[in-house]
């Protein structure tokens, strides 16, 4: 479907201009979001308008004896979005979760600190911020993402992927940011918007759509950061 991730990225720019999609600041999803954010954001630039590219990060809380089963995920800020459903399936404890939650906010500090290299986080108040990533599978770590993003003061959230579970897109449209509305209640959508470029009936895994998905480094994601907009 797609040759690489800086293919990907350049397809899904492409949507986002055909769409009339703008952004103030596009937000990557290391490592593997970096590649695709840099295309997208050089897609969206413009003379006038450079979008500048930054990362956010968040961590999955795995299960108790399988971590690379998500029973959620945590920003850098805290922000933590759980599977209920799948917590209370498993019969996960509070005190569990609570000691991963810690573990994984601590290493999503680490990196934050390792991609940026000193340089402060873009100011997001009153933006419209893009959140990309190369694909979305189970949408733990968006979700945990995008929530990030709203508490940072994001005035319009959109989650832009090549690829994603059908299933996946439906649940992120419909999960609320946690945040009060008037009446004391939240109704906002955690993203305003979610636009995926394919969405195969039969997802798989993110991999089985890229005919190149070698792991991206540090180094080499680092490098996507440091390039202004073309």
């Amino acid at each position: 479907m797609f040759t690489d991730r800086t293919n990907a990225g350049e397809r899904l720019g492409r949507v986002l201009r055909e769409r009339g999609t703008t952004a103030d600041v596009v937000l990557a999803i290391p490592r593997g979001g970096l590649p695709v954010g840099r295309a997208v954001a050089d897609a969206l630039s413009t003379p006038d308008h450079p979008v500048p590219l930054d990362v956010v990060v968040a961590r999955k809380l795995g299960a108790p004896g399988n971590p690379e089963l998500a029973v959620g995920a945590v920003g850098a800020d805290g922000a933590v979005w759980l599977n209920d459903a799948l917590v209370e399936r498993l019969g996960v404890s509070e005190g569990y979760l609570e000691r991963e939650r810690d573990r994984q906010e601590a290493a999503v500090r680490e990196k934050l600190t390792r991609y940026r290299a000193g340089r402060p986080p873009l100011d997001l108040a009153g933006k419209t911020v893009l959140v990309v990533d190369d694909g979305v599978a189970t949408g733990a770590t968006a979700i945990a993402c995008l929530r990030t993003v709203r508490e940072a003061g994001a005035d319009r959230v959109v989650l832009a992927v090549p690829v994603a579970s059908p299933d996946t897109v439906d649940r992120l449209r419909s999960v609320g940011d946690q945040g009060p509305t008037a009446s004391g209640a939240s109704h906002r959508p955690v993203a305003d918007e979610v636009i995926a470029v394919e969405t195969p009936p039969y997802f798989g895994a993110v991999g089985q759509y890229y005919r190149s998905f070698a792991q991206v480094g540090d180094a080499e994601a680092r490098t996507y950061l440091d390039r202004s907009p073309d």
